[in-house]
């Protein structure tokens, strides 16, 4: 008898089944095989990733260098969890962090499995060298789903709904936006009336901002804005946490976000791009603050898996030799020139915006910003999906694309999937949908 074919709606019959609906599918399809920038499904048909598992793999799908690394260690072992048997990956991995991380002051480097373990572990690490409970994070905020890094996370549906009371002394404060009218002086402002009404700076151990908001819009935070809040958090004793989960590893045209503004964070949390696509993430901090945890106090069972330093290594090892950052500023402008160009027949692009290859398109109704068109970021979304081409939207009011392209992605296939966007906005536009 022979076996039956597997096909994405089977799949998605037996997914629906057997996981709970918490979980969800931005598109319903099974990968079969991934190579650089595309994507085969179960049933064989291509297309083009725009999305790289959410900005995880910048090296691109499979890439030889990555595969190599993990096979290669796979033969020698796959855990003993660091804690107990150190191994010496792990070590290098973080001697290379330290020396890339910016600022003169000695860093240490520690690593776990995933951002919101990052950020939770970043902040452990404030109040440890503080002192002091409060954390400051920022409205449109993404942070993780755990409750501490819920509560640091400024955006309520889907993440916080149904899964509060969370964790205390945590504050929101305004992230600068021009879409949003929200100035770099309303946000330092903001800041200062959260000392007035909710807690004493003396008691704040940590501000912590994404230099590009992440689900919040892909919304690049001005160099003016981040150096404030350096000047800020100097001035009350307050560390300042760089969350580059999502922007860090070239994706923005430098190895972090930060560095565009010139500010030297005191800790900084990555992830995503880091592992190729292995599970690991690194809280990088100010070797001072770092040794503040009394021993045992940090680290995890898999933090650090010899398999995720191996791939981190060969990561590393790419973006210096092809050039991943500079490649990474190519492609950020490509994109955002050719929606510039579409722009000007298109009144529903609203802004466009980014930094490197972290780039956004925001839809309005008649371009008017204060009427965020979601319905068309999701007719795009779907449209894409039958041509070939995978997306993502996000922003608070879901109305933001956001253009994650693996850095290694040829030009004729960015070109490529560009080419379809173009095609179905101008479609959508000449049935008076867009």
């Amino acid at each position: 008898m022979a076996p039956t074919l597997q096909t994405n709606a089977r799949l998605m019959t037996r997914r629906v089944d057997a996981l709970p609906r918490g979980v969800g599918n931005a598109h319903p399809i099974f990968a079969r095989k991934a190579l650089n920038s595309e994507i085969w499904d179960v049933e064989g048909k291509r297309y083009i990733d725009f999305c790289a598992g959410i900005a995880v793999v910048n090296t691109g799908h499979c890439h030889p260098k990555v595969v190599a690394a993990v096979q290669e260690q796979l033969t020698q072992f796959t855990h003993t969890c660091f804690q107990v048997v150190a191994y010496e990956g792990y070590v290098s991995l973080a001697e290379r962090l330290n020396r890339l991380a910016p600022g003169t002051a000695p860093k240490k480097t520690f690593f776990m499995n995933t951002g919101a373990e990052a950020v939770e572990n970043a902040v452990k690490a404030a109040r440890a060298y503080t002192g002091r409970p409060g954390v400051i994070a920022f409205n449109g905020a993404f942070h993780g789903r755990t409750l501490l890094t819920l509560a640091l996370t400024g955006k309520v549906n889907p993440y916080k709904t149904g899964f509060g009371p969370f964790p205390g002394d945590v504050f929101h404060a305004p992230y600068p936006s021009e879409v949003n009218d929200i100035s770099i002086d309303d946000a330092i402002a903001g800041i200062e009336k959260i000392f007035k009404n909710d807690i004493e700076a003396s008691r704040v151990a940590a501000i912590i901002v994404e230099p590009v908001q992440g689900e919040g819009g892909y919304i690049p935070a001005p160099a003016e804005f981040l150096q404030r809040l350096r000047a800020l958090s100097d001035q009350h004793g307050i560390l300042l946490i760089s969350d580059e989960i999502q922007s860090g590893v070239a994706r923005t045209g430098k190895m972090l976000a930060i560095e565009h503004s010139g500010v030297v964070p005191d800790i900084i949390t990555m992830a995503k791009g880091l592992g190729g696509g292995t599970p690991i993430s690194a809280i990088v901090g100010r070797a001072d603050i770092m040794d503040a945890s009394v021993p045992g106090g940090l680290g995890g069972t898999y933090g650090g898996n010899p398999l995720a330093c191996a791939a981190a290594h060969a990561v590393l090892d790419i973006v210096d030799e092809e050039k991943l950052c500079q490649r990474s500023t190519v492609i950020g402008e490509r994109i955002r020139s050719f929606f510039a160009d579409l722009s000007r027949n298109l009144v529903s692009i609203g802004d466009i915006r980014g930094l490197g290859a972290m780039s956004a398109v925001e839809f309005c109704t008649g371009g008017d910003k204060h009427h965020p068109a979601s319905d068309i970021a999701n007719a795009l979304k779907a449209e894409a999906l039958e041509q070939g081409l995978l997306l993502l939207n996000c922003g608070v009011n879901g109305n933001v694309l956001r253009l994650m392209t693996p850095l290694t992605i040829p030009d004729a296939v960015l070109d490529e999937g560009l080419a379809i966007i173009g095609n179905i906005l101008n479609d959508l536009a000449r049935a008076g949908k867009a």
